[in-house]
C-alpha cells in the first residue's frame, strides 16, 4: 500500500546523550529516519537533547526542539505542535519508554497523536518480561525457566525456584543495565536490590542460567502486508554470559547448519508476528545449547537497535530508512534497493565475505572498577572489520580498536603456582574480560590442546580452530622469515596479517616489509558491499580491503576521474574521542561534496553517520593504520587528482597517522602535522608562549621521579601532573599532598627519557574558559566563547559550560579573543582550533591549544547556527575565509552543555570529578536566561532537581565562604539545610540557619543514615586530597544510588540554586532551535 496521505506531520523522539548501551547508532537512525520522511513530504518535528549529533541540526527537521526528553517536555511539544502522529523506534529505550508514558498518561489520546511504527500493546509485550514469556509459549517457543517480581521477598522465593547460577535481567533498562549473573546467594541479594531501583517500573526477571550457550541475533523486518525478510543473521563469538554489546560478534552466524538457520528464521519470524509488530526493523536474539541443540528465545527489541547498525552496516540494507517509509504505509516491495538500483527492498541480502564487531572498553578511566564483563553492559564503542575469511576479518578488527593491537598480540600468562594447587590457567581463561580473546590465543600459543579450551571457555570449536590456523601461520613466519615467494607472501596477507604485525613477528622493520610486498606486486583489491553477493551491479562505492588467497583477484574499486579529498573518521567510540568528532567528519564530507570535490570516507565505526553509504561519495570501511589507509589512497589515485586528506577532525586517530601519510608524499589539508606536534610538544609550544608574551601557569618537564620533586619544590602546591600526549585526560591527577606525588610516580605512569610527565601548578578556583576558533591561515573568526561551570581543573570535557560566558567582564572577553587570534596566526592554523584557559583575579592564563577540530564544536555550531566544521572543512581546501561572510554573534540567549557520567554502571567508583575524563556525553539547554538553560540541561542528563526539601552541605575549608550565600539563596526560596559541623558553624556564624549532622566517621545516626530514611534531597559536597574524598565517598556513592542529585563543585551548586529558582518560578517551555537561530539574524 503506497504513503498515507492521512497524515501530514510526524513527531520523531531521539535518543537523548550517548550513554553505554545506547550510543550514536540512533544518530545513524535517527537522521535516517528525518532524512526519508522529510524526502515524501512530511514536516518532521524532532525532539533530542544531544547536541553532537547529526540529526539535531537545523536543516535536518522541519522543527527541532533540543529539549530533555521527559514526558512532560514531550507533551508540551505535542501541545505547540499538533503532530498528527509519533514514531517512536528511532530513540533507542529512552523513546520507548517515553512515548508508553504519553500513552498511558493520555496526552496521546487528548492530541489526538496516532503511535507509528510500534504499537503500545505491541511494545508493552516485547519489553514487559511476564507478557513476553507468555507469548511466546503460546507460539511454542521456549523461554528459560524464570518468574518475574517486583519486590526483594519475592525474588528470594523465585531463587528457591530458579536454582543458582541466575541470570536477573531488570525491566525496560538499556544494555542490560542492573542486571548480572548470581553465583551465590550475597551477590543474588546485591544485584536483585540494584535491578529493582533502576528499572522504571521496579521489576525484575529471575531466570535459570544458561551460561555457555551459543548466542545468535537475527534482524528482522516486516512491513504491513506481513512481508517479512531477514537482513541479517549475527553470531556471537562469545558464548552466553556476556552482554551482546559486549561481545564480538560475527555476520553471518557461521556455525549453524542449514537446518539450525532456518529453525532461527522461522522463529524470528513466529515472534514478529505474534508480538504484533507490523512495521520496521526488529532484533530478536536466541541462546542455542551446544550439546542438545534446544533453542530457548532471550528477548526480542521492538524497535532499531545497536545490532540493527551493525545490520545495516554489515550488509548495505539501509534498516532505519526502510523502518520510517514502512511506518508510513509503504511495503517492501514498493521500495526501491539504493545500492544495487534495481532490486526491491523485498529481496532478503547475501553476503559473501565475513563482518566482525569487536566491542572497546575503557575501564582504566574508572579506578575501583573490576574489569570484567557480565550481562550488564559495559563498553562504550565497536569497531567494525571486512574480510573475506574469518581470519582476514577477525585481524582488521583488532587492528582497528586503537589500543594498540596489530593482531592476536602476545600476552603474559599467569606462572603456575603450586601452593594455589598447580595451574591458575584455567581460572584465568575462564573469566569473562575484554579481549578475552587474547588469553584464549596465548593459551594456543602455550601448546593447550583445543578440545580442553573449548571445555574451559564454551568457545565453539571452529572459531578456535580458525585461530589456531592464525597462530600456526605466526610460527611458521617465526621460524622462516618473511616469505621471499610473493605467493606465499600473498597467502599470508589473506589471513589479516598486518605488516606492522609481521614486523614484530620477524624482528624486521615494517617499512622494508611493506617495501617487499609491494615490490612483488602485493596489494589488496577492493570489493563492493553490496547487498547481493554481486549478483547485480552495484551503484554504491562502498567498499572494504581484501587479499585474495591467489594473486591477480578482481578489484571493484573502479576510482572516478574527479578532484577527491580523503577524510579520515575517528574510528571506535570511546570516553575523550566520541561522537562530535564523527559529526565534524560528516560535516566536511557535506561540505566538500557541495564544493564539487569527490568524498572519500574511510573509518571503522560501524554506529556513526559518517559510516552511512550515502554520507559522502565514496566509503572504505577500514581499519584507520597507516598501512590500511595508504592502501586505499594509493588506489584512488589511480585516476583522477587526489586534493589531499584531512587529519584534523577524527580526533587523535588520524593525527597517530598523518606523518606516516605525509611520508608516503600524501598531502595533508590545512594545518601542517608540525603546526600540531608543536602546540603537543611542551617544549617547543613554550617557546611560543614566551614570544606571544602570553601567561601560563609555572611549569616543568619531569623526566624521573627526582626532577619531579625539584620541580613541586619550585612550583609550590597543589600541582597538575600528567604524561605528555594524551586526549581525555588519561593518567592525569590534581595533586595537593606531596605523598600523593610519590605514589603517582610510583603506580600512575611509568616516567622515562622517553616519556617524561609535564608539571603545572594548580591555580584553585580559577574560572575555566573553551574557545572555538576557524582561521585560514591570517584571517581569524571566533565560533564561541564558553565558561567552564566548573573550575579549572575538571576535566573540559566533564564540565558544564554555558555560551555566551555569565560572569567574564568585555575587557577579560576582548582579550581572550586578542589571545587567541594571536595564537592561531603564530601556529598557522587552516582550519579549526580550540583553546583552554584559565582565569584567576582577572589574570587570564593559557592552559592548552589544540589546532583541530574539539568536542565542542557541535555545541558552539547548534547554540551560534554558524556551521564551523563545515567551513572549517572549506577552508582546509583552500578557501578564504572572508568569502562566507561571518560575523559575531549576539545571542539572546542561553546555552548550557552538561556532560552525562555512566558512573551507574560502575559500581564502587568513586563519581568525584578530575582532570581524567569520565562522560560518555552530553546534553544541552537552551533558554532565555541562565537559570532556565542549566535546570533543562541538568532534566536532559537525568538529573531531577528538588523543588523544596532539605540539602546536606559539606565543604572543604576554603570554599565555606562562597557556600554561606549559596546556602542563604536556597533557605530564602524555602530549603532547610542540614550540614557537618565546620560547615554548620560558618553558616549559622554568617546568620544561615542549619542543623548539624555526623559525618560517617563520627558515628551514627548520620548523613548517610539521613539519606537512606528519605530525609536530604539534594547534596553539596566538595573536598580535597586523596585522603578527604575517600573519607566523603560514601556520601557521593549513596546519592549516586538513590538518585539524589548531588553537586562537588562550588560553581555547580550555585548553577543548581540558580536552576532551582528558575523552575519553582515557572513551568519550562520548549522553542524550537530554528526559533532561536533566526533570532540571531535578527
Amino acid at each position: 500500500m503506497p504513503r498515507r496521505d492521512d497524515i501530514q506531520s510526524i513527531l520523531i523522539i531521539g535518543a537523548g546523550p550517548i550513554i553505554i548501551g545506547q550510543a550514536c547508532e540512533f544518530d545513524y537512525s535517527g537522521a535516517q529516519a528525518c532524512k526519508a520522511l522529510k524526502a515524501e513530504g512530511y514536516r518532521v518535528i524532532l525532539v533530542n537533547s544531544n547536541p553532537a549529533t547529526i540529526m539535531t541540526d537545523p536543516g535536518m527537521a522541519d522543527a527541532t526542539y533540543i529539549e530533555p526528553i521527559t514526558p512532560a517536555t514531550v507533551a508540551r511539544i505535542i501541545e505547540a505542535e499538533r503532530p498528527d502522529a509519533l514514531l517512536p523506534t528511532m530513540g533507542g529505550q529512552t523513546a520507548l519508554n517515553t512515548a508508553l508514558a504519553l500513552d498511558k498518561d493520555g496526552t496521546l489520546q487528548t492530541f489526538g497523536v496516532e503511535m507509528i511504527g510500534a504499537r503500545p500493546d505491541s511494545i508493552e509485550k516485547a519489553e514487559d518480561r511476564e507478557l513476553f514469556r507468555v507469548a511466546m509459549e503460546k507460539i511454542g517457543l521456549q523461554c528459560a525457566r524464570a518468574r518475574t517480581v517486583s519486590n526483594f521477598e519475592d525474588a528470594l522465593d523465585a531463587l528457591d525456584f530458579v536454582g543458582l547460577p541466575v541470570i536477573i535481567r531488570p525491566s525496560f533498562t538499556l544494555g542490560g543495565e542492573g542486571g548480572g549473573v548470581a553465583y551465590n546467594r550475597s551477590e543474588f541479594e546485591e544485584i536483585v536490590r540494584n535491578g529493582l531501583r533502576l528499572s522504571p517500573v521496579s521489576e525484575v526477571l529471575i531466570e535459570e542460567s544458561i551460561l555457555g550457550w551459543k548466542e545468535f541475533e537475527m534482524e528482522v523486518v516486516r512491513d504491513t502486508a506481513d512481508n517479512c525478510i531477514i537482513v541479517c543473521s549475527i553470531e556471537n563469538v562469545d558464548p552466553m554470559g556476556v552482554h551482546t554489546g559486549d561481545s564480538i560478534t560475527v555476520a553471518p552466524a557461521l556455525t549453524l547448519t542449514d537446518k539450525e538457520y532456518q529453525a532461527l528464521r522461522d522463529a524470528s519470524l513466529a515472534v514478529l508476528r505474534e508480538i504484533g509488530v507490523d512495521t520496521g526493523g526488529s532484533n530478536v536474539q536466541f541462546a542455542v545449547c551446544p550439546d542438545s541443540g534446544r533453542i530457548i528465545i532471550i528477548e526480542m527489541n521492538p524497535r532499531v537497535s545497536r545490532s540493527s547498525a551493525l545490520a545495516s552496516k554489515a550488509t548495505g540494507f539501509p534498516i532505519a530508512k526502510i523502518a520510517a517509509k514502512l511506518a508510513v504505509g509503504y511495503t517492501l516491495d514498493e521500495l526501491a534497493n539504493d545500492i544495487t538500483g534495481v532490486t526491491p527492498a523485498s529481496f532478503e541480502p547475501t553476503i559473501d565475505y565475513v563482518v566482525t564487531k569487536i566491542p572497546r572498553f575503557t575501564f582504566e578511566k574508572f579506578p575501583g572498577s573490576e574489569a570484567k564483563l557480565s550481562t550488564s553492559m559495559k563498553s562504550v564503542g565497536e569497531a567494525m572489520a571486512v574480510g573475506r575469511s574469518f581470519e582476514e576479518s577477525l585481524q582488521k578488527a583488532l587492528r582497528s580498536m586503537e589500543t594498540g593491537l596489530n593482531g592476536l598480540d602476545e600476552i603474559d600468562m599467569p606462572a603456575p603456582d603450586s601452593a594455589l594447587g598447580g595451574d591458575p590457567l584455567r581460572g584465568w581463561l575462564g573469566e569473562f574480560v575484554p579481549f578475552r580473546i587474547l588469553r584464549i590465543a596465548q593459551a594456543i600459543r602455550s601448546g593447550m590442546a583445543l578440545d580442553e579450551l573449548q571445555r574451559i571457555t564454551s568457545w565453539d570449536m571452529w572459531f578456535l580452530e580458525r585461530m589456531a590456523a592464525i597462530i600456526d601461520a605466526e610460527a611458521t613466519v617465526r621460524d622462516a622469515g618473511i616469505p621471499q615467494d610473493p605467493d606465499a607472501l600473498q597467502w599470508l596477507k589473506s589471513m589479516g596479517f598486518s605488516d606492522a604485525r609481521l614486523a614484530y613477528i620477524t624482528g624486521v622493520p615494517q617499512a622494508d616489509i611493506t617495501a617487499a610486498r609491494h615490490a612483488g606486486g602485493v596489494r589488496p583489491v577492493f570489493k563492493r558491499i553490496d547487498t547481493c553477493a554481486a549478483e547485480f551491479a552495484s551503484e554504491t562505492a562502498y567498499m572494504y580491503s581484501t587479499y585474495e588467497p591467489v594473486r591477480g583477484a578482481e578489484c571493484e574499486a573502479a576510482p572516478a576521474d574527479r578532484k577527491k579529498v580523503v577524510i579520515l573518521g575517528g574510528g571506535p567510540n570511546r570516553i575523550g574521542q566520541g561522537i562530535e568528532f564523527d559529526y565534524c567528519c560528516v560535516h566536511a564530507c557535506y561540505a566538500l561534496s557541495e564544493a564539487g570535490y569527490e568524498t572519500i570516507m574511510i573509518n571503522c565505526n560501524p554506529e556513526t553517520v559518517s559510516t552511512d553509504y550515502d554520507t559522502s561519495d565514496r566509503l572504505y570501511f577500514e581499519p584507520l593504520t597507516d598501512e590500511d589507509v595508504i592502501e586505499v589512497i594509493q588506489r584512488e589515485s589511480a585516476n583522477g587528482t587526489m586534493h589531499g586528506a584531512v587529519v584534523q577532525l577524527g580526533g587523535q586517530t588520524p593525527l597517530k597517522i598523518a606523518a606516516g601519510l605525509e611520508a608516503a608524499g600524501i598531502p595533508i589539508l590545512g594545518t601542517s602535522p608540525d603546526a600540531i606536534d608543536l602546540a603537543e610538544d611542551r617544549e617547543r609550544f613554550q617557546q611560543l608562549v614566551e614570544q606571544l608574551e602570553l601567561k601560563q601557569p609555572e611549569n616543568g618537564i619531569a623526566h624521573s621521579a627526582d626532577e619531579a620533586r625539584q620541580i613541586v619544590e619550585r612550583v609550590g602546591l597543589p600541582v597538575v601532573i600528567r604524561p605528555s600526549y594524551v586526549l581525555g585526560g588519561r593518567a592525569m591527577e590534581v595533586v595537593h599532598q606531596l605523598g600523593d606525588l610519590e605514589r603517582y610516580m610510583r603506580d600512575a605512569v611509568v616516567v622515562s627519557g622517553d616519556n617524561p610527565v609535564l608539571i603545572d601548578s594548580f591555580l584553585s578556583n580559577a574560572i575555566e574558559v573553551d574557545v572555538d576558533a576557524l582561521c585560514d591561515g591570517s584571517d581569524v573568526y571566533i565560533g564561541g566563547i564558553m565558561e567552564h561551570i566548573e573550575e579549572a581543573g575538571i576535566h573540559s570535557g566533564d564540565s558544564a559550560c554555558s555560551l555566551p560566558p555569565q560572569t567574564l567582564s568585555d575587557a577579560l572577553l576582548g582579550e581572550i579573543r586578542r589571545q587567541t587570534e594571536a595564537l592561531a596566526r603564530a601556529l598557522g592554523v587552516v582550519g579549526l582550533m580550540n583553546v583552554q584557559f584559565a582565569i584567576k583575579d582577572d589574570v587570564i592564563y593559557l592552559l592548552e591549544v589544540n589546532p583541530r577540530g574539539s568536542r565542542t564544536v557541535p555545541f558552539v555550531a547548534k547554540a551560534t547556527g554558524v556551521p564551523l566544521a563545515k567551513i572549517a572543512a572549506r577552508v582546509m581546501a583552500g578557501e578564504a575565509l572572508s568569502g562566507f561572510g561571518l560575523q559575531p554573534v549576539h545571542l539572546d540567549h542561553v546555552a548550557v552543555k552538561e556532560a552525562v557520567f555512566p558512573f551507574a554502571r560502575f559500581p564502587g567508583v568513586d563519581v568525584v570529578l578530575g582532570p581524567e575524563m569520565k562522560s560518555t556525553g552530553e546534553v544541552m539547554g537552551i533558554d532565555r536566561d541562565f537559570g532556565r538553560a542549566f535546570a533543562k540541561s541538568q532534566l536532559g542528563a537525568g538529573v531531577d532537581l528538588p523543588l523544596s526539601g532539605t540539602v546536606f552541605v559539606s565543604v572543604r575549608d576554603e570554599d565555606k565562604q562562597a557556600f554561606i550565600d549559596i546556602c542563604r539563596a536556597l533557605v530564602d526560596i524555602g530549603f532547610s539545610v542540614i550540614a557537618t559541623g565546620g560547615t554548620t558553624k560558618a553558616l549559622n556564624e554568617a546568620g544561615v540557619s542549619a542543623i548539624r549532622v555526623n559525618k560517617v566517621m563520627e558515628g551514627r545516626p548520620h548523613a548517610v543514615d539521613e539519606m537512606l530514611s528519605g530525609g536530604i534531597q539534594l547534596v553539596f559536597n566538595t573536598a580535597k586530597g586523596a585522603g578527604a574524598i575517600t573519607d566523603s565517598f560514601s556520601l557521593r556513592h549513596t546519592a549516586l544510588t538513590n538518585k539524589i542529585p548531588y553537586y562537588t563543585t562550588v560553581s555547580g551548586s550555585r548553577a543548581a540554586v540558580q536552576a532551582i529558582a528558575a523552575l519553582q518560578r515557572d513551568m519550562l517551555g520548549v522553542r524550537t532551535l530554528q526559533d532561536f537561530i533566526a533570532d540571531i539574524a535578527g
